[in-house]
């Protein structure tokens, strides 16, 4: 590849606030570790977590750029003096704890993925911090089983658009609740054979009625608030119901008898401040399991709108607002 340069643009906070924040800067290029890599960035991802440091709520974990953004495709321009199998020129994926929006980002080695045969860099972008997030909290966490039903919440959100292929891709009975009737549809595409509109209709009551009163065996639930108490009602005996957001609030009140009688197992996760070789264990398991699907075209992501990076505002605007599926930024 070319000499690298000695900036880069990004688009940096200016201050805590709403999208007008995002301002293009210019910034030195990242430096590299040795077990890291230098990419050069085509597309980066934009996710509800980019928002929330925006806002100050979710400041990056110690080390982390301050600049957001937790996901890029591009190919690698520099690697780390104990990088192996990886070389400048590769046409990459990657996970990252901060600094997606940029034409230069360091990543975690271990981090990396090639993108999936036939993928150009936007639905590249697409990917790491939705299906990183997903087999983590499903399929590790909330150790869902072909065969077992599955409920995701916030059906057509990056991480809900991806919760519901893949577990109809592994042999799940999936499950959905969007704010819309066209949500609703876009759900039912995807895979999910019930979708329930939460604006007018009592999805426990639904899902108790479609499972012939059994439950759910697996919840995943970004929303919290009530949505607590309403899951345990829903959820299956030996269920799990798996925690990865509070949009609604990280406070409710419970009926906890229900967990105890049916011996149901509430956890959850986040995954940016985790280790690398943690995230690496992930990237592994998704190239082995995930990739060959996405190859094949049995799963992809869901593409909601491409935008420039400069107009990064306008891409939190659509954030959050209705959207179905993923935002992705080019750079370049």
């Amino acid at each position: 590849m070319a000499a690298l340069p000695q900036e880069m643009l990004a688009i940096e906070i200016s201050r805590p606030g709403g999208p007008e924040v995002l301002v293009p800067t210019r910034r030195p290029l990242p430096d590299v570790s040795a077990d890291g890599v230098l990419i050069s960035v085509e597309a980066a991802g934009v996710n509800r977590p980019d928002a929330l440091q925006r806002q100050g709520a979710y400041p990056p974990p110690p080390g982390a750029s301050d600049i957001p953004g937790l996901e890029v495709a591009g190919r690698i321009a520099a690697t780390g003096t104990d990088v192996r199998g990886l070389s400048v020129g590769d046409r990459v994926t990657a996970l990252v704890a901060g600094g997606g929006y940029a034409e230069y980002c360091a990543a975690p080695a271990g981090s990396c993925l090639p993108w999936p045969e036939g993928y150009d860099s936007v639905r590249a972008a697409a990917l790491p911090e939705t299906f990183f997030t997903v087999w983590s909290n499903v399929f590790e966490r909330g150790r869902l089983q072909a065969g077992e039903s599955f409920l995701v919440h916030g059906g057509t959100s990056g991480i809900g658009t991806t919760a519901i292929q893949l577990g109809r891709a592994f042999g799940a009975r999936v499950f959905a609740t969007a704010g819309s009737a066209e949500k609703c549809e876009a759900c039912r595409r995807l895979g999910a054979e019930i979708a329930v509109n939460y604006r007018d209709a009592d999805f426990v009551a639904v899902l108790k009625a479609a499972t012939e009163g059994r439950g759910v065996d697996v919840i995943l639930d970004m929303v919290g608030g009530d949505y607590i108490d309403r899951n345990y009602d829903l959820a299956a005996v030996d269920g799990r119901i798996v925690q990865i957001a509070f949009l609604g609030g990280a406070k409710a009140t419970a009926n906890f008898a229900r967990l105890m009688q049916k011996r149901l197992v509430h956890t959850g996760s986040t995954l940016r401040p985790r280790e690398a070789a943690f995230k690496a264990s992930i990237a592994a398991a998704l190239r082995d399991k995930v990739w060959p699907l996405l190859a094949a075209g049995s799963v992809a992501p869901v593409i909601d709108r491409v935008l420039p990076a400069e107009r990064a505002a306008e891409a939190h605007t659509r954030l959050e607002a209705d959207h179905i599926g993923k935002i992705v930024l080019t750079f370049g």
